[in-house]
């Protein structure tokens, strides 16, 4: 399991140096990111580093399961009523087409949030700093928090399980 690691950054050099030190900690130059203003990101940041994710993975899960759910209640509303007439391959059909309408639903509304680190520390990037997001193996955290924090990027209070993994 990888384990994401957020550093505040004041300016591009010290984040360009607090990922030279993660990398030199152990950390895979793919699981380095960075989140920074708008403004910064286009005229500072390399593409290649941004971390541009949304919240559509999260939200279309959430939606398939709420749209099941429902789907499960109107197949149990529909069986119980003899007038509709339905067997059991047309509630499990409703239970089916349910969670693919609250995926997309869903993953359409989640595509244009914000991933998570953006919203927590949106007060730190309008302020113009930039983070530098490790996602690394749990055996890697200790040596990258401390190479980074060395290489002048201040941790941030967010340490959590990461969705890449």
């Amino acid at each position: 399991m990888r384990f994401r690691q957020v550093f505040c950054a004041p300016d591009y050099a010290t984040a360009q140096a607090a990922m030279l030190a993660a990398r030199a900690a152990g950390a895979d130059d793919e699981d380095i990111s960075l989140i920074a203003r708008a403004d910064i990101e286009m005229e500072r940041l390399p593409n290649e580093r941004l971390d541009t994710s949304t919240d559509m993975l999260p939200s279309a899960l959430r939606g398939a399961g709420l749209g099941a759910a429902l789907g499960i209640f109107g197949a149990l509303i529909a069986l119980l009523i003899p007038a509709v007439d339905m067997n059991f391959a047309g509630a499990c059909l409703v239970v089916v087409v349910g969670a693919m309408v609250g995926a997309w639903s869903a993953a359409l509304v989640g595509s244009t949030v914000p991933n998570h680190v953006r919203r927590k520390f949106e007060r730190e990037i309008d302020e113009g700093n930039i983070l530098v997001v490790v996602d690394d193996q749990r055996e890697h955290e200790a040596q990258v928090r401390e190479a980074v924090r060395h290489a002048g990027a201040t941790p941030l209070p967010f340490h959590d399980a990461s969705v890449l993994s």
